[in-house]
């Protein structure tokens, strides 16, 4: 009988441990889950950036070639009104100096 006591002490032990256990897998198992929506929300925002960052990098590039293009076509300007300016000058010199000796 008392073998049979014991025995039974035995299995009311393993079958409390059995339940500690099964109480921390529960809580163990909640917590991987919350981890793992925590991981798919950074992982959603993390997207978000990459995609924000890549569109602005793209318009930042498009600025970019609109500078460089509006200063090339400015000096191109500049030049060109400089080689105006020149010539209108000489012609303007070339006028007095002809006024001059018909006077």
């Amino acid at each position: 009988m008392r073998k049979q006591l014991t025995t039974f002490i035995g299995i009311e032990q393993l079958k409390i441990k059995r339940q500690e256990l099964s109480y921390e897998v529960e809580k163990e198992e909640a917590a991987k889950h919350s981890l793992e929506n925590e991981m798919q929300q950074l992982q959603l925002k993390l997207d978000g950036l990459s995609t924000n960052i890549k569109r602005k990098k793209n318009l930042l590039e498009n600025c970019d070639k609109a500078i460089k293009e509006a200063e090339s076509a400015f000096m191109k300007i500049l030049e060109s009104s400089q080689v105006l300016l020149s010539k209108v000058l000489r012609e303007s010199e070339e006028l007095e100096i002809k006024d001059e000796t018909e006077d």
